[in-house]
């Protein structure tokens, strides 16, 4: 009874020490949500997901609780977003347009698509193609998040799994990842480290680059297609 209360008084520790964390990470993502998106929404599925964390949590795994944490209180908040699915069918059909124009471009030049040549492959204009890419980006179809799992792009030949394995899977996740963002144009590159290193909202990431919110949204959600393209590419 006294080992069940004091991991009852650990959880709730946790929960209270990092229940800010939960604030940060909403509206870090309301930047790029729709209005009829609720903070108090995404509150409270964090809320679940740093509960969670809290009951799950092993220091001795090396790992800050704060970083796990965070990508549970993340994921618990995409999870419910998944859930309540909003966004209109011509912006899924829009996203899996993007990404393949990205790719059989880059596939044609070798090298990273522009913009231009990606507008010229839709037929469409480059301010048609640029409002694709802002309504792709409020409807948060693809980020980090939804990249391919580590382990799926290195999957072992046996059935059986360990945390070695899973501990190498996300090394050379991480690194293969990061060599595909060298290989974005410059601006693209700034953009997602600003957005997701440094924390930056559009609006601040905007000030520094000094374009529109819109402008910044469009250029991050460019970048992400591309770099969803490449992931995908790599695990084929």
């Amino acid at each position: 009874m006294i080992k069940a209360q004091g991991y009852q008084s650990d959880t709730s520790d946790l929960i209270g020490r990092h229940s800010e964390l939960v604030q940060k990470i909403a509206y870090h993502l309301m930047a790029r949500l729709p209005a009829n998106v609720l903070v108090d929404d995404l509150v409270q599925s964090g809320m679940i997901g740093l509960l969670e964390a809290a009951r799950n949590f092993d220091a001795a795994k090396g790992a800050s609780f704060e970083t796990f944490a965070g990508i549970r209180i993340r994921g618990a908040m995409l999870d419910e977003m998944r859930k309540g699915d909003w966004v209109p069918r011509s912006v899924h059909k829009n996203s899996r347009t993007i990404s393949a124009a990205i790719d059989a471009v880059e596939k044609q030049t070798g090298e990273s698509a522009t913009e231009t040549e990606i507008a010229n492959y839709l037929q469409v204009t480059l301010s048609e193609y640029q409002k694709m890419l802002q309504d792709v980006n409020c409807a948060k179809l693809v980020a980090y998040e939804d990249l391919p799992n580590p382990n799926d792009m290195f999957a072992q030949t046996s059935e059986t799994s360990d945390s070695t394995f899973d501990d190498v899977a996300e090394n050379q996740f991480t690194k293969q990842l990061a060599e595909m963002i060298e290989t974005l144009p410059q601006r693209e590159a700034l953009v997602l480290s600003l957005y997701y290193d440094e924390e930056l909202n559009l609006k601040e990431i905007g000030l520094i680059l000094e374009v529109s919110e819109s402008r910044v949204s469009q250029i991050l959600s460019q970048a992400l297609h591309k770099l969803k393209s490449k992931v995908n590419s790599a695990n084929m």
